[in-house]
C-alpha cells in the first residue's frame, strides 16, 4: 500500500513539561502527540490502580447489587450468559468466579458462533425457564436483545444486562430492553466518566462494587479473586479497546500481574504458547495468547477457553491450554491458505475494484473477518470476505474490514435492501445475504464507492525526526513508560533521512530478517534490523546505498551484554545516492 509520511507539529513548552514531570523533552513531545493533556500526565505515567474510576458511577450498579444478593441469599439459580469471543469469555469468567465467591448458585451458557450467532437468543431463554433459572446476567451482550428480554419477562425470569456496545436510540432517546437492570456506560443517563471500556471491565466493575459493599475492600487485593484483574486486562487488549485512561491502568497492572499469575489455566496457556519466563506485553496478549482464547469460539466452542480459566489443577489446565493452542494453529493454517486465495482472486478478477468483495467457497465463516483484515493490509483496499452460511441453503455470510477514508457501515446502509441482516461500524461490518445477489452487491458497492486515489494512500504519522546521536540505553528504558502500546497509544515512530547502509546480511530460514550497519548524516553508526522479505529488500536496494527510514530504538541483549539497535518499520529508497 502506498504511504505518505507525516510529521507531527504539535506545539507545547516541552522543556517546562519535562522539568515538571521529570521526563525528557522527547518523551513530553511524544505524549503531546498522543493528545494527552498536561493535567492527565500523572495519570498516564503513574498507572495507580487507586486512580481507577469509581464503579458507583455506573448507572444501575446499586440496583444490580441488591437484586443479585437477594437471589444469592434465597439460594435461587443464577445463569450467566456470555459471548463466544475473548471479551465474552473473560466477562463470563469474571462473573462466574466472583458470584461463586459471593455464595451464588450459578452456572453459565455461551452461544455457539455458528449455530446460535451473537448474543443471547430464544433457545437460551427457553432453556433457562426449563431449568428453573431465577435470574440471568448477561455480559458483553444483551443491549440489543429486546425480543429475548420480553420472552424472559414473560417467564418471570429476572435479567441484569451488563454490556458495552452502542445503545440504540429512537427519537433521540435510549431504546433499552425490558430488563430489571441495564448496566452500560454508553447509556445517555450514565455519568461514568470513561465510556470506552470492554464488556469484561463492565463485569469487573459490577463485581468490584459488590465486593466493596460486602467486604469494604479492594477486589484486586483479594488473593482468591486477584486474577480477575489479569482477565479484564486480557479482554481489554483482545477487544481492541483504546489504551488510554483507566484501560491503560488496568492493562499496565494486569500485565504485571499476569507475569506471576496464580490461575492454573493462564499459567498453562502462557507455557503452551512459549511465553513462560518472557516479558508479557500487550502485543503478547493481542497476537499470541488472545488468538488462542478466541480459537475455541471460532473452530469449536468458547467453553474450551472458559473451562481453561476455571481449571482447578495443572493437569486439567494443561489439557485445555494445549487444545486451544492446537485450535489456534489450525486456525492460522486455514487463515493463511484462504488469505493467499483471496489475494490471488483480488489481483486476477477484481484488480480495478475500489472495494474488494470476495467469495471463498470452502472458508470457515468464523475466520472471514481475519482474512478480510489481512487482505486489506496487503492491498490497501476495503475488503469483504463472504462464504457459505452454515445450515442455511442458498445463503452466504461475511465480514468486512475497511480503511480510514471509507465508512463501511454507511456504505452498506446505502444498499441495505440486498441484505437479510447486516451491522457494524466505520471500520468493520458483518452481513448475510442470498448467494444469488452476490454480483449485484459487488457492483452496487463499487458503483457507490466515491473513493479517490488519495484515499488509498496510507498516512503514517511520525513523532520526531530523531538523529541516532540522541539514542541511548537510558532513553530506550524511558520509552517503556509509554507502554502498553495498542489502540490510541501507538509505539513511537522516529524518522531519519539519508541513512547510509554500510553493510547488510539476510538472516533466518525464511530469509525474513535483514541485519545492517547504518550511518546517520552526522556520522553516528548503529546496528539496524528489518523484518520482512529480505530478498525483495535486497532487490529493491540494488545499486543504491541510502534510504529514508521510520524506526524505533531497541536494546539487543546477547551474551550478557546490551547494545543499541534500531528496528526499521518503514523505508523509502533514495532515487539517487550521493
Amino acid at each position: 500500500m502506498e504511504s505518505k509520511w507525516m510529521l507531527y507539529t504539535k506545539r507545547a513548552d516541552f522543556e517546562r513539561i519535562s522539568a515538571r514531570f521529570h521526563i525528557s523533552p522527547v518523551l513530553a513531545r511524544i505524549m503531546v502527540n498522543r493528545d494527552i493533556k498536561e493535567e492527565d500526565f500523572s495519570l498516564y505515567l503513574n498507572n495507580d490502580l487507586n486512580l481507577m474510576h469509581d464503579a458507583k458511577d455506573l448507572y444501575g450498579v446499586e440496583d444490580a447489587y441488591k437484586e443479585i444478593m437477594s437471589e444469592v441469599k434465597k439460594g435461587k439459580k443464577i445463569r450467566v450468559v456470555g459471548d463466544y469471543d475473548i471479551d465474552g469469555v473473560c466477562s463470563s469468567y469474571i462473573l462466574m468466579k466472583s458470584l461463586k465467591h459471593f455464595g451464588a448458585n450459578v452456572d453459565v451458557r455461551i452461544p455457539d458462533r455458528i449455530k446460535d450467532g451473537y448474543g443471547i437468543n430464544d433457545n437460551i431463554i427457553n432453556e433457562a425457564a426449563n431449568d428453573k433459572v431465577s435470574m440471568i446476567i448477561t455480559c458483553d451482550n444483551g443491549i440489543a436483545a429486546h425480543k429475548q428480554m420480553e420472552l424472559a419477562n414473560n417467564f418471570g425470569i429476572k435479567v441484569i444486562i451488563t454490556d458495552h456496545h452502542e445503545v440504540y436510540q429512537e427519537d433521540g432517546k435510549d431504546y433499552l430492553p425490558v430488563a430489571d437492570v441495564v448496566i452500560n456506560p454508553k447509556r445517555s443517563d450514565c455519568t461514568y466518566p470513561f465510556k470506552t471500556i470492554c464488556g469484561a471491565l463492565v463485569a469487573y466493575k459490577l463485581v468490584e462494587y459488590i465486593y466493596k459493599r460486602l467486604y469494604d475492600g479492594k477486589l484486586y487485593e483479594d488473593s482468591e479473586l486477584g486474577d480477575l484483574l489479569e482477565v479484564a486486562a486480557i479482554a481489554t487488549i483482545g477487544d481492541v479497546m483504546p489504551l488510554v485512561d483507566e484501560n491503560r491502568i488496568i492493562v499496565k497492572n494486569g500485565l504485571k500481574s499476569l507475569m506471576n499469575t496464580k490461575n492454573p489455566g493462564l499459567k498453562a496457556l502462557i507455557k503452551a504458547t512459549g511465553m513462560e519466563g518472557k516479558k508479557i506485553s500487550a502485543y503478547s496478549v493481542g497476537f499470541v495468547i488472545g488468538p488462542c482464547l478466541n480459537a475455541g469460539g471460532r473452530l469449536e466452542n468458547a467453553l474450551v477457553a472458559l473451562n481453561m480459566f476455571m481449571s482447578k489443577n495443572s493437569d486439567e489446565a494443561n489439557e485445555y491450554a494445549s487444545h486451544l493452542k492446537e485450535l489456534n494453529d489450525e486456525r492460522k493454517d486455514l487463515t493463511a491458505g484462504n488469505v493467499k486465495i483471496a489475494i490471488e482472486s483480488a489481483k486476477s478478477e477484481y484488480i480495478n475494484d475500489d472495494i474488494l468483495v470476495i467469495y471463498l467457497k470452502n472458508c470457515h465463516e468464523s475466520i472471514a473477518g481475519i482474512i478480510a483484515g489481512r487482505v486489506r493490509e496487503a492491498l490497501g483496499k476495503p475488503t469483504i470476505i463472504l462464504t457459505d452460511a452454515f445450515g442455511e441453503e442458498g445463503m452466504i455470510k461475511g465480514s468486512g474490514r475497511s480503511i480510514e477514508s471509507y465508512n463501511m457501515f454507511e456504505a452498506l446502509y446505502e444498499v441495505k435492501d440486498i441484505f437479510e441482516k447486516f451491522g457494524g461500524h466505520h471500520m468493520a461490518a458483518g452481513m448475510s445475504l442470498k448467494k444469488d445477489r452476490l454480483d449485484e452487491f459487488r457492483k452496487k458497492l463499487n458503483k457507490n464507492s466515491k473513493l479517490t486515489k488519495e484515499d488509498f494512500i496510507q498516512k503514517i504519522w511520525i513523532d520526531i525526526a530523531l538523529p541516532f546521536s540522541y539514542l541511548s540505553i537510558d532513553f530506550v528504558r524511558e520509552l517503556e513508560k509509554l507502554e502498553p502500546y495498542g489502540n490510541k497509544n501507538d509505539k513511537p515512530k522516529f524518522a531519519r533521512k539519508d541513512i547510509k547502509i554500510l553493510s547488510k546480511n539476510i538472516l533466518g530460514k525464511s530469509k525474513n530478517v535483514v541485519k545492517m550497519v547504518l550511518e546517520d548524516v552526522d556520522g553516528t553508526r548503529m546496528d539496524g534490523i528489518y523484518f520482512g522479505d529480505g530478498e525483495a529488500f535486497f532487490e529493491e536496494l540494488k545499486g543504491k546505498k541510502e534510504i529514508d527510514i521510520i524506526y524505533y530504538p531497541d536494546i539487543n541483549e546477547y551474551g550478557g551484554r546490551e547494545s543499541l539497535q534500531v528496528i526499521i518499520t518503514g523505508y523509502k529508497i533514495k532515487i539517487y545516492s550521493k
